[in-house]
C-alpha cells in the first residue's frame, strides 16, 4: 500500500507516509481511520516526498470537499507538517491548499527531519 499511517494517541501524533501512486480510496480510508480514532486534533506529519498521484481533478475536488466539510463541522484540526518533493510541488500545493482551510498551524518542508522538529515544538 503506497499510503500508510500510524496513529499514536499517547503522543497525539499521526504519521503518514505516501509512496508511489496514491489513490482517492487510500486517502478516503485514511480520513475514515483518523475520524474513527478521534485523531483529527492530533499533530500530523505527512511524508509525501516519494509520492505522486494520478487522481482526476474530480477526485481531488471530492477529497477537498470532504476535508472542508470536516472543518466546517467544527472538528479541531491538529498542526500539519507536510514533506513534499520539488517536482510535485504544484499538485501537492492544490491538495495542501484544501488542507489549509482548517484553522491550524501548517508548514511545508523538503525534508522529514525539520518537519519532525517543528511538530515537536508545538503543543500536543
Amino acid at each position: 500500500m503506497p499510503f500508510h499511517w500510524t496513529i499514536d494517541p499517547e503522543q497525539r501524533l499521526v504519521t503518514v507516509v505516501a509512496e508511489g501512486d496514491v489513490t482517492r480510496a487510500e486517502v478516503e480510508a485514511y480520513l475514515d481511520a483518523v475520524g474513527e480514532a478521534g485523531a483529527y486534533g492530533h499533530r500530523k506529519l505527512l511524508d509525501a516526498k516519494h509520492a505522486r498521484t494520478r487522481m482526476a481533478p474530480e477526485e481531488l475536488l471530492a477529497l477537498g470537499a470532504r476535508m472542508r466539510a470536516l472543518h466546517e463541522e467544527g472538528h479541531p484540526m491538529g498542526a500539519l507538517a507536510a514533506v513534499v518533493p520539488d517536482q510535485h510541488s504544484e499538485a501537492a500545493g492544490r491538495v495542501l491548499g484544501m488542507m489549509a482551510a482548517a484553522d491550524r498551524p501548517m508548514r511545508v518542508f523538503r525534508q522529514v527531519g525539520p518537519a519532525r522538529k517543528w511538530l515537536r515544538g508545538l503543543p500536543a
